[in-house]
């Protein structure tokens, strides 16, 4: 089986096993994303619960709350809002969250500790994070299509970047390494400018949420070992083949 076949197959497998568990979330999340603008344009909560499906008001109010992190009473129009969107690409399914301004996340869905940084993310905002598409999702859609087809080098969705001062300095060392090429830990941190620094940085890529984007894949041990990557190992060994037979 050639290595493009087996990666389709994967993410196919991968694709199955995401929508029998992040598919069943992000649905629910979306009902209640639905239910939350309701409220927010004056339908009632009673409403808005049986619109969603609940016979159960409690059971709404619970799914509310723990989606959208405040029970329905107190959904304000102060509330940042930020949309989810689900990707799908050669790879497997990706998560895009944004607001209308830049990108906060893009991750493979069956990352682990997703739904951890999801919620991170969300408390860190203070926000709702609800199913829904803004112009940088788009964008990244866009983008992400003409990526794996081999027709885009450089991504120019805006972004956000939360993160400490050194994480921020060490995605914008990922993401000036060119395209088609590696570099390894040590010589990342040379590019922040400390070359001592080289496992702070092998931390800060593991803190990367914006995959793809922000090229931790292009990431590798000084002996020429992949080394570690969030999306797995497979789908970093793919990333770097397909950048550098690209022309």
């Amino acid at each position: 089986m050639s290595d493009h076949v087996e990666i389709y197959y994967k993410a196919l497998l991968d694709k199955n096993a995401a929508f029998g568990g992040t598919f069943v979330a992000y649905a629910r999340a979306r009902r209640m994303g639905i239910a939350f603008k309701q409220i927010r344009k004056g339908t009632t909560i009673i409403e808005s619960q049986l619109n969603a499906g609940y016979e159960s008001g409690s059971g709404f109010r619970d799914a509310f709350s723990k989606i959208m992190g405040m029970p329905p009473s107190r959904s304000n129009k102060s509330l940042l809002i930020l949309k989810a969107s689900w990707i799908d690409t050669k790879l497997g399914p990706m998560i895009a969250i944004a607001d209308d301004v830049g990108l906060y996340l893009l991750e493979f869905t069956d990352r682990r500790g997703l739904e951890k940084e999801i919620e991170k993310l969300r408390e860190r905002k203070g926000a709702a994070i609800i199913p829904g598409a803004t112009v940088p999702i788009s964008m990244i859609e866009k983008e992400l299509e003409l990526y794996f087809s081999g027709n885009l080098k450089q991504f120019k969705t805006p972004l956000h970047l939360l993160g400490s001062e050194f994480q921020k300095k060490a995605w914008k060392a990922l993401i000036q390494i060119p395209y088609g090429q590696t570099k390894s830990y040590l010589e990342q941190a040379k590019i922040t400018g400390n070359d001592k620094a080289f496992r702070a940085v092998a931390n800060a890529n593991g803190a990367n949420q914006l995959a793809i984007i922000i090229p931790c894949h292009r990431i590798i041990n000084s002996n020429g070992d992949l080394g570690g990557y969030g999306g797995g190992i497979v789908r970093k060994q793919w990333l770097i083949d397909h950048e550098r037979t690209t022309p």
